[in-house]
């Protein structure tokens, strides 16, 4: 029996992640909840500040500014007990259609990715594809080592947080 609470490999290993170019990494999981709900946790601040942050790396998600619309801006505040200061990431609001597709810039540097997210239903399940396409090889190669890491654990939380809403 599938517990969702469960953080084990074999819970996690439904999280694909696959680096599909020199630019470019995709991660894709299929989530047991509709689209609608599964959007939602993408869009609303106090939901995403509940899974976005993998618990295994001791960071806290002190700030979340997000105004989910094309056009609209975001801005993630992030506190390490290693980091004297906080770390900032912002950027854009590409494209955003409800409960189907989300489009950002990462600003904050300019080596940022520009990250894709859609939301396939299927049967009252959702395919969710998270693409990111880097500038350079480099900038990919730093994000696998670095925060990319941490997605199979993020996916995981999102499963346990729409296992409590659905």
């Amino acid at each position: 029996m599938h517990n969702a609470k469960e953080s084990s490999p074999a819970a996690m290993n439904r999280t694909v992640v696959e680096r599909k170019s020199d630019h470019e990494l995709v991660v894709k999981r299929t989530f047991d909840a509709p689209a609608h709900i599964v959007f939602e946790a993408w869009s609303k601040p106090e939901l995403f500040k509940l899974w976005w942050v993998p618990k295994s790396v001791g960071m806290t998600l002190v700030s979340c500014d997000m105004d989910i619309r094309t056009g609209g801006m975001y801005r993630l505040v992030f506190s390490h007990p290693d980091f004297d200061q906080p770390m900032t990431f912002f950027g854009t609001y590409k494209e955003v259609t409800p409960h189907k597709r989300i489009v950002w810039s990462n600003e904050e540097s300019g080596q940022g990715a520009v990250t894709t997210v859609t939301f396939e239903e299927n049967a009252g399940k959702t395919l969710v594809i998270f693409h990111e396409r880097y500038p350079t090889t480099e900038a990919l190669d730093e994000a696998l080592a670095g925060s990319a890491e941490g997605l199979p654990e993020q996916f995981a939380q999102l499963d346990e947080l729409l296992a409590d809403r659905s």
